[in-house]
């Protein structure tokens, strides 16, 4: 494992925030790329991105510190600025209000923003979860004999044991999202319904990943990622399923 990629006069580059950062940049070259396809001022990317961050911070932030009390009474500080134990629910919560109050700031189309954010997520969470693999953050399953299965002995959060490497299967399964929503993007759809794919295809992929994740169970045998991941689904279907338009007024 390398949680440490290399130096720079000293500072040390953590493999989590160097694919944090190249995953929000592959998401501004989507966003990007999106609005110059609709004709929409292609500068509203940076903006969107940047609100993306720090709504995705806090609300990823938030949602760890309610499913880890004890750990952040220990030692808020190092809790809140670690390079693991990220909960990508509570990003991809506070990222939409970020980027709902962006979109409306700059007059653009609900149903379009949800749909390109839906890609830019997607690709975004792949690369991420380089990081986390690289780190070895903690975000690995469970002991397992299969053949792929890895130990992480320099991890962040070390183990010698042999197991699910996660964060491989979600970078695989987020990578093929991406690819399904890009070739889709052109073809005729109600706006908003991809981002329905979306969060349907990463809800699927959530919840069968928890099932070798390392996370108790809360209710019915399911982890709180579960139940958050059913949300989503549901979510998903009816904007899949819908026959008119996303209006901001409905998304906010």
């Amino acid at each position: 494992m390398y949680p440490v990629l290399f130096h720079i006069f000293g500072i040390p580059v953590e493999a989590f925030w160097a694919t944090v950062f190249l995953g929000f940049a592959a998401s501004l070259v989507v966003v990007r790329s999106e609005l110059i396809r609709l004709g929409r001022d292609h500068g509203a990317a940076y903006d969107l991105i940047l609100w993306a961050y720090i709504g995705g911070f806090i609300g990823a932030r938030l949602l760890l510190v309610v499913t880890a009390w004890d750990d952040f009474q220990r030692d808020p500080w190092e809790f809140l600025f670690s390079g693991s134990g990220w909960v990508w629910q509570g990003g991809l919560l506070g990222g939409a209000v970020a980027v709902t109050w962006q979109a409306r700031r700059h007059g653009l189309p609900m149903g379009e923003v949800v749909d390109f954010s839906g890609m830019a997520l997607a690709i975004g969470q792949a690369i991420g979860r380089i990081g986390c693999q690289l780190s070895g953050d903690g975000d690995y399953g469970v002991p397992t004999t299969m053949p792929w299965g890895m130990s992480y002995p320099n991890g962040v959060v070390p183990t010698t044991d042999f197991v699910h490497p996660t964060p491989i299967y979600e970078m695989i399964g987020c990578l093929a999202l991406f690819l399904w929503l890009w070739r889709r993007r052109a073809e005729p759809h109600v706006p908003g319904s991809l981002f329905g794919q979306y969060l349907i295809g990463t809800g699927v992929l959530r919840f069968a990943v928890e099932f070798v994740r390392r996370n108790p169970a809360v209710a019915l045998g399911l982890t709180i990622a579960q139940w958050v991941s059913l949300t989503f689904v549901v979510i998903g279907v009816v904007l899949v399923r819908r026959r008119a338009p996303l209006s901001i007024a409905e998304a906010t």
